[in-house]
């Protein structure tokens, strides 16, 4: 190839990179959209042949799991794990991504480093109601006596 010819393919690669990312990027969502539809249908079927085959037995029906349609990606809340514990982190991570952006836009001396502040105000309005949502813990908490369950944090 001459460098006259590639010299002309340049602008037709400028136009297909973002088509193509564009369309890769719709396609890559619609997968993970259909692939979490078939694995809710397939596991809603499974349970619903097991709920029948106990059902034609005459055998106690067994209770459905609490995460049986949680979407994908999602893991199971650990125990002390809450919405404002999430919401907390997620303030944390977003509030130092924004200083560390609007701190090296400084110091790049680019006029637009304010941008940066919107992370940041995102990351407080986060951790604020995080701790506006989490109710005060008790001082004084007494020690749960054999069998009960210890209250959630």
């Amino acid at each position: 190839m001459s460098s006259d010819s590639i010299g002309a393919m340049i602008p037709i690669f400028a136009i297909m990179i973002p088509i193509v990312a564009i369309i890769m990027g719709m396609g890559i969502g619609m997968l993970a959209i259909y692939l979490d539809y078939r694995r809710k249908s397939e596991t809603f079927k499974a349970y619903h042949a097991e709920r029948m085959a106990a059902i034609e037995k005459g055998i106690e029906l067994p209770p459905l799991p609490e995460n049986l349609a949680q979407p994908v990606g999602r893991q199971p809340m650990l125990r002390s794990e809450t919405p404002a514990s999430r919401r907390r982190h997620s303030g944390l991570i977003l509030l130092l991504i924004g200083l560390a952006i609007t701190v090296a836009m400084w110091g790049m001396d680019i006029p637009a480093f304010w941008w940066g502040l919107l992370p940041v105000a995102l990351g407080l309005a986060n951790l604020i109601s995080s701790f506006l949502e989490t109710p005060p813990r008790e001082k004084n908490r007494t020690t749960p006596a054999d069998g009960e369950r210890p209250p959630d944090l």
